[in-house]
């Protein structure tokens, strides 16, 4: 069985570019973590890493066993999560996934609620844009379309419908509408503000082909916060969530698109089976409550 502690050395030496570095980061000497990477070199059977002039080169082997231990480590830093909670006299830990708009106007609010009614509860908020094998939260806020059966294990609460607007430069001819249709925009620069892929860049080029056109991306942003900004630097137009536009650029005109309109569904999904039901089926009441009073502030 693999040490986890020399996978910590090892990982840290690919983090940090170098053995001396990674001793540095990790407070040990070189020859300590030399020596843990040659254990661990041996325990597993695999050259891990080359030579080349005077630093180190991570093998292929390397870079795999560096991405499939991601889910172990995951697991092991819940642990020592947990063992600390234990020793401080913490009643538990509760995580929440979240992408960054729901962070931004949504969490800070529900943390307030729960901090207030569980105050021995440690709160963990964690991106889950970025998805990683053996990430596994207590509640998970996610978009998927309406009717989608939870993963196993769960239970799924619709959160709210989020429509899409368009988000202009406060100069463009169309900025002063109160509402706007997306063949408005056939022929504009247009910004793409997430992964091409993504359910969310699907979700408005359906709507855009609906509509008789395919969008020209011509600057990608792939994040919401950016692609305003350059919406702002009149580099172009983006159409974005509402919930994402809520705090935007004052150079910035954000309209409401005309059918076909682009619409995401939020949801929360709980784990049927957790240490602290009580807190999970608490926290996606409070979360429905933030949901409505900010789509409420929103109108």
């Amino acid at each position: 069985m693999i040490d986890p502690n020399r996978l910590r050395v090892f990982r840290s030496v690919l983090a940090s570019g170098s053995v001396g570095a990674a001793a540095d980061n990790l407070g040990m000497s070189s020859s300590a973590v030399s020596q843990h990477l040659s254990a661990l070199q041996r325990d597993t059977r695999l050259t891990l890493f080359r030579r080349e002039g005077r630093g180190l080169v991570p093998t292929p082997a390397a870079l795999t066993l560096r991405d499939e231990s991601d889910a172990l480590m995951n697991a092991l830093g819940r642990i020592d999560s947990v063992i600390s909670d234990l020793r401080e006299g913490r009643s538990g830990r509760l995580t929440i996934g979240y992408f960054p708009s729901a962070g931004a106007e949504w969490m800070p609010s529900l943390a307030v609620r729960l901090t207030r009614e569980f105050p021995e509860l440690t709160l963990d908020f964690a991106r889950n844009d970025f998805r990683v094998r053996g990430f596994d939260p207590d509640i998970n806020i996610v978009v998927d379309p309406t009717g989608t059966a939870p993963p196993a294990g769960y239970r799924r609460r619709d959160l709210a419908h989020d429509p899409y607007v368009a988000v202009l430069h406060r100069e463009h001819p169309r900025a002063k509408g109160e509402s706007i249709h997306l063949a408005d925009l056939r022929d504009e620069r247009w910004i793409l503000n997430d992964d091409p892929k993504d359910i969310h860049t699907r979700l408005v080029d359906d709507a855009c082909e609906a509509a008789g056109f395919r969008p020209r991306y011509s600057v990608q942003a792939q994040d919401h916060y950016t692609a305003m900004a350059f919406v702002a630097a009149d580099v172009g137009i983006t159409v974005l969530p509402g919930l994402a536009t809520i705090r935007h650029p004052r150079s910035v005109a954000v309209l409401p698109i005309a059918p076909p309109t682009p619409v995401r569904h939020i949801t929360a999904l709980s784990k049927e089976r957790t240490a602290h039901p009580t807190a999970v089926e608490r926290a996606v009441e409070l979360l429905t409550d933030v949901v409505g009073t900010t789509a409420g502030r929103s109108r």
